[in-house]
């Protein structure tokens, strides 16, 4: 096991790294981990031997709770190796990648988070602990690394708009049901599931399974391009008043903390009212 800032990678199966996601409170997800990101997935290419990718949480309650936007400014715009900047260049190099990328998700993924777990090739979820979730529109922000274009793929363009317009949180079994995973399974199950899949994809040729995915990757993967024109969107809207007010609304309720408010940010985001303070009402279950 050796660690690198916010991934711990366990090298020690033949054939698989597992990529394990520690940001204390909550899992934000900072840029400095996004430049992480991009060094893990170069590295895994260089080696040969590499053929899964298995990438999971150490946090049970938040798999990667949502872009840290306090720290928003210190995104760089450098290319990244696809020639994307560098979320960008995260999502697709994991996409066309011929290491296998498989999401393991316990708790909650929103925002960032579910884009990131949309770029891997397979996502599976614990029916008990897993929500899923795009907020932005709840705090003035379109998605804008990959949402927009991947789900309209996945799930279709009505329940890409539910999802993104709505805001709200998704458990498991509706995201199986949607296809925004590929499975919902019991937690206890979970683990053992991800294991046997990944050490049975690491008995395979690398050269012959990224060959099938760049085959099946004529379908459904979207253009590095469209996803900018989400990102450019995204950080031009970080400017504006309207989304800046609905913001500074969350300072007193729990935002980027170990909080009632991240535990259920889509079923909360109704509290926030343009122009008014926060009502503080009491959470409905998630």
């Amino acid at each position: 096991m050796s660690a690198a800032g916010y991934f711990a990678i366990d090298r020690s199966e033949p054939g698989i790294w597992r990529a394990t996601f520690s940001n204390p409170p909550i899992n934000l997800l900072p840029p400095a981990a996004i430049t992480e990101l991009q060094a893990i997935i170069t590295a895994a290419e260089a080696d040969a031997f590499v053929r899964v990718m298995v990438f999971d949480s150490a946090d049970s309650d938040f798999f990667i709770a949502h872009f840290d936007t306090a720290k928003a400014a210190e995104m760089s715009r450098e290319p990244g190796w696809s020639g994307h900047s560098p979320w960008i260049d995260v999502v697709i190099r994991l996409s066309r990648s011929p290491v296998i990328s498989i999401a393991k998700i316990s708790g909650r993924t929103r925002g960032v988070g579910s884009e990131f777990v949309l770029a891997c090739d397979m996502r599976f979820a614990s029916r008990q602990r897993a929500i899923l979730g795009q907020p932005e529109v709840g705090v003035g922000l379109p998605p804008g690394g990959g949402a927009l274009e991947w789900l309209p793929r996945l799930v279709g363009r009505a329940r890409a708009l539910e999802i993104v317009l709505s805001g709200d949180d998704f458990r498991a079994d509706v995201a199986e049901r949607y296809g925004w995973i590929n499975r919902a399974l019991d937690d206890h199950a979970l683990g053992p599931f991800v294991d046997d899949l990944a050490r049975r994809l690491a008995s395979f040729d690398r050269e012959t399974l990224g060959e099938i995915k760049t085959l099946v990757n004529r379908v459904g993967v979207p253009d590095g391009d469209a996803i900018e024109t989400s990102n450019r969107a995204f950080f031009d809207a970080l400017a504006r008043t309207a989304a800046q007010a609905r913001r500074s609304q969350l300072a007193g309720m729990g935002y980027g903390e170990r909080s009632d408010f991240e535990l259920n940010f889509g079923r909360r985001l109704p509290d926030l009212q343009p122009g008014a303070a926060p009502v503080l009402s009491a959470a409905r279950p998630t």
